[in-house]
């Protein structure tokens, strides 16, 4: 609160948009409008404004007397619900030989406009109007730049000694300032990292930020901030648990090793035959895909949640969930197009380390990686408000070589699924079907009847009965002479 000598310069102070002075005590109409108006800083000076009553406009006392129930009635302005958002403010009174002063010190509000029964009042100079328009707008834009980003605010609980400062200059420093400014810059460890937005003088505590990328242990100040990894038997989570683990520690480790689980502990592949003599290596996942889902899910999940980031697998599908619904400018109706960040210093970081590149065409990705591994379309779910999911689901692969099964469960005539191949390939696999399927109708056939009935040498027909036998599709029982062909792999996966 101000003090009595400050109270004295303030009454023949020249900053008339921080004073209104008044010699009624019962016009509360005025009051409010005044206490109103200081709460907008309209001039943007940050400095607090003051209602003082039992002064005239020349500064001089009207010997005022300042009883208790004055006090009450203009403290009571804080709360009665006239004046939204509730204003910071403090009620006092001052005595002088004169007489006294009622001192109602208002400090000027982040969350503007503030309204008086719905309407703006600002300081104009030495007036006191109702805002327009533009300059509502004005209040407005002011407002949405000074609230901080959560990792941007400091963490009170924590000191230098919670962030691992070695990496930070050695590691990230570099790459986030250009070498020949960290060389000139000598300035102490605590103002440099509050240039990066990981340190804050004022308080004198790292930010959440520099906890969540370098802290040593974020989980004790953020206990939601780590990765679950389940993985359940079945395509929901009513399965048995056929594995699980917990992704903690900052980012600048935990990303590291997320990197390489997703990569050899998700990501498998299988070869799936296409041809006769040709199989193509099909993925669950496409790992670009999920390492995508996974940055994006830790970048903007909301940090002040005690839920973690979620990774569930399925028999058939990937579930990636993180606690924080769409952010800021970013809702149901305009996603992906439009996109913002709840926590930008943690976002820049991940640039920083080439983890993210913060172009806005991350879902786009995944929906083309998806679509080359011929897996179907993410599936996001942007209506939970409180958090934001994602599906991914395994391609479906049809197998269509000599009447085998596609994934309908359907029987297919024969075919030969060729695309970049030479048209030497090509023809071999054909020349193997045609021999493939002449054994088949006659399993007694010799190599001299195969010669003349594919049109191929001799050496031809035995390279790819070769062919054959080394892809597990064909063995011989019995001698050359006497015995006979079995086909014991028809190109099943």
């Amino acid at each position: 609160m101000i003090t009595k000598e400050d109270i004295q310069e303030l009454l023949h102070s020249t900053e008339t948009y921080r004073v209104e002075r008044t010699v009624s005590t019962g016009d509360m109409d005025k009051f409010q409008e005044a206490i109103c108006a200081f709460a907008n800083d309209m001039p943007g000076s940050r400095k607090k404004g003051y209602l003082i009553l039992g002064a005239h406009d020349n500064g001089e006392l009207s010997g005022l007397k300042v009883t208790d129930d004055l006090l009450k009635k203009i403290a009571a302005i804080r709360s009665n619900g006239n004046i939204l958002p509730i204003p910071v403010m403090s009620v006092d009174r001052f005595t002088f030989p004169e007489g006294d002063l009622l001192v109602a010190e208002v400090s000027p509000s982040f969350d503007t406009p503030v309204r008086y029964r719905g309407r703006t009042f600002i300081r104009i100079g030495p007036r006191r109007d109702i805002a327009s328009a533009e300059e509502e707008r004005i209040l407005s834009e002011r407002c949405a730049a000074s609230l901080p980003t959560f990792d941007t605010r400091p963490c009170r609980e924590a000191t230098i000694d919670d962030l691992d400062t070695e990496v930070i200059v050695k590691e990230y420093m570099p790459r986030a300032i250009a070498s020949d400014v960290l060389a000139d810059d000598h300035r102490q460890l605590k103002e440099q990292l509050a240039s990066l937005h990981l340190f804050n003088l004022l308080v004198d505590c790292p930010t959440f930020a520099a906890l969540i990328m370098f802290g040593r242990n974020p989980k004790y100040f953020m206990p939601g901030a780590y990765i679950q990894y389940v993985h359940f038997k079945g395509n929901d989570n009513g399965g048995s648990i056929l594995n699980e683990r917990r992704f903690e520690g900052c980012l600048y480790r935990m990303l590291p090793e997320l990197e390489n689980f997703l990569r050899d502990g998700i990501i498998t592949k299988r070869p799936v035959p296409i041809s006769i003599l040709r199989e193509k290596d099909v993925v669950n996942y496409p790992y670009k895909a999920l390492r995508e889902l996974m940055m994006n899910a830790v970048m903007h999940r909301d940090y002040q949640a005690n839920m973690p980031t979620r990774l569930y697998q399925y028999d058939n599908h990937v579930e990636i969930m993180n606690p924080g619904g769409l952010y800021g400018q970013a809702r149901p109706e305009n996603f992906p197009l439009i996109n913002d960040y709840r926590n930008s210093v943690v976002a820049e970081m991940m640039k920083t380390l080439n983890y993210v590149n913060m172009f806005n065409h991350g879902v786009n990705e995944v929906r083309h990686l998806l679509n080359e591994n011929n897996s179907p379309e993410p599936e996001f779910n942007v209506n939970l408000v409180t958090a934001f999911s994602v599906i991914v689901r395994e391609p479906k692969v049809e197998v269509d070589v000599m009447g085998d099964e596609n994934s309908s469960g359907q029987t297919t005539q024969t075919t030969t699924q060729t695309s970049t191949e030479d048209g030497v390939e090509k023809s071999a696999e054909k020349s193997a079907e045609k021999i493939l399927k002449l054994i088949e109708n006659n399993p007694q056939i010799t190599v001299r009847e195969l010669t003349k009935i594919v049109g191929l040498s001799r050496r031809g027909v035995e390279k790819n009965i070769k062919k054959l036998q080394e892809h597990g599709i064909l063995k011989r029982v019995g001698p050359d002479k006497g015995g006979h062909w079995e086909i014991i792999n028809e190109g099943q996966s």
